[in-house]
């Protein structure tokens, strides 16, 4: 009986380390998609639920919900936007201007986390009430500002919740930044915004992308902010799945709903990757 080789050896050891994690992300990813894919060709019980079935309906009726796509599909974006727009600046000076109490300015950052996150939306329905930031604009002569159940209120709530999970991939870029690639650029007469355009911004695009992604994919599930900052007037996908899944109990349709997701999900992901893979921006980013 022959021994197996070294190359094969070494592809049973990888096979065999691999396999837990294999097993875990077949269980617990691949297979629930699998029974949402199901459900989504299936009809509606009588009595709510699901029903065995084969129809492609459900996808048909997805226009039905078209609110919930717009508004995720316009209000993610944005939001991922001004989080960068916002964390950038931030990132860029914990980075490269603080010298000391980083460290603790970093903790600041992360602060936020040791809360309940729905405590701190709900904070932000006291701010943005009649109450709250309207009654202060008021008292300097603008009034008639109407901030809760309204997309601003919503934009508002993302930036504040998610700016920490964009802050640290860029911080992380362009900590590890070389100070020396500035110097030199200043040495050949490069001003601030060139210097800023050619240097600083190329080598900080994995913890930009990074952030993004991170940022988009958790916007476009999203269902407490627009819940509770929004009213019920600012609907996302993840508003409409609750609907259909536990008050209508259109199971099949909410699946299609959630496949639907999904799929525009992987697409925006690819599309992301494909052009931070053409700018140069893969290197790995951790979080950490």
């Amino acid at each position: 009986m022959k021994r197996a080789g070294p190359g094969r050896r070494r592809a049973i050891v990888t096979a065999l380390l691999l396999a837990p994690s294999t097993l875990w992300f077949v269980a617990l990813l691949v297979m629930p998609l699998v029974v949402v894919l199901v459900f989504s060709l299936g009809e509606r019980a009588p009595a709510g639920g699901y029903q065995a079935g084969f129809t492609f309906a459900n996808y048909l009726n997805l226009p039905a919900r078209l609110t919930a796509f717009t508004n995720t599909l316009t209000l993610a974006p944005v939001g991922t936007l001004l989080c960068l727009v916002f964390a950038y600046p931030l990132a860029y000076f914990l980075a490269v201007k603080v010298k000391r109490a980083k460290l603790m300015l970093l903790v600041l950052v992360i602060l936020p986390f040791w809360t309940s996150f729905l405590l701190r939306t709900y904070a932000w329905i006291i701010l943005l009430s009649g109450k709250g930031i309207p009654s202060w604009l008021a008292v300097v002569g603008i009034e008639g500002v109407r901030l809760i159940n309204t997309p601003t209120a919503v934009l508002i709530g993302i930036v504040y919740g998610y700016l920490p999970l964009m802050v640290f991939p860029i911080y992380v870029s362009l900590e590890r930044l070389d100070k020396r690639l500035l110097e030199a650029a200043a040495d050949l007469y490069a001003d601030p915004i060139a210097t800023f355009r050619r240097v600083t911004l190329p080598l900080s695009l994995p913890g930009v992308v990074t952030g993004c992604l991170l940022v988009f994919i958790l916007l476009m599930g999203e269902y407490l902010i627009p819940q509770l900052l929004g009213g019920g007037k600012v609907f996302f996908i993840g508003n409409a799945l609750v609907d259909l899944f536990l008050q209508s109990r259109n199971w099949p349709f909410g699946s299609a709903v959630a496949i639907a997701l999904v799929v525009i999900m992987i697409v925006a992901v690819g599309l992301a990757t494909r052009w931070a893979k053409h700018q140069g921006a893969t290197r790995e980013v951790s979080l950490l």
